[in-house]
């Protein structure tokens, strides 16, 4: 419940509940604090009984706490119905990038070149190959304008 407090916010919040409260009348507020506390737990707990009876037997493994979308999707991807390991591992987002990459730079990758080699044998003359690397410019050379690329 009080899992953000830490010990130098506790000291503090006793010795200003000694400062306010006095010595005298402190004992007698902390019972009155935990009496109230523990009555708001038994009312929530009474509520989610109530609730729980309610809702019927399909619903006897309903937990509140499902309730939170954190924890329902942890639920869900542990229970992986639906394959989504799977999924989520056939990314390889470091591959994607450097293929992505490469292809801006001009340099060809492993795989653009495996493909590029299987696809260009079959390729019409036609076409441009777009994985063929640059030729090196001069240090004070400008690029070839190209108009379909702006």
């Amino acid at each position: 419940m009080f899992n953000d407090i830490g010990p130098l916010e506790l000291v503090t919040i006793v010795v200003l509940a000694v400062l306010v409260f006095g010595p005298e009348k402190l004992p007698k507020m902390i019972q009155d604090v935990t009496r109230t506390i523990r009555k708001i737990r038994e009312f929530s707990e009474s509520a989610k009984a109530d609730i729980r009876e309610e809702l019927g037997p399909e619903f006897k493994d309903f937990e509140f706490e499902d309730l939170n979308p954190k924890t329902f999707i942890r639920k869900q991807l542990d229970n992986d119905e639906l394959g989504l390991k799977e999924i989520r591992n056939g990314f390889d987002l470091k591959k994607e990038m450097a293929e992505v990459t490469d292809a801006v730079h001009g340099r060809e990758s492993e795989s653009t070149s495996s493909s590029s080699s299987s696809s260009s044998a079959g390729s019409t003359g036609g076409t441009v190959d777009m994985t063929k690397k640059r030729e090196k410019l001069a240090p004070q050379e400008r690029p070839p304008f190209d108009a379909d690329a702006t």
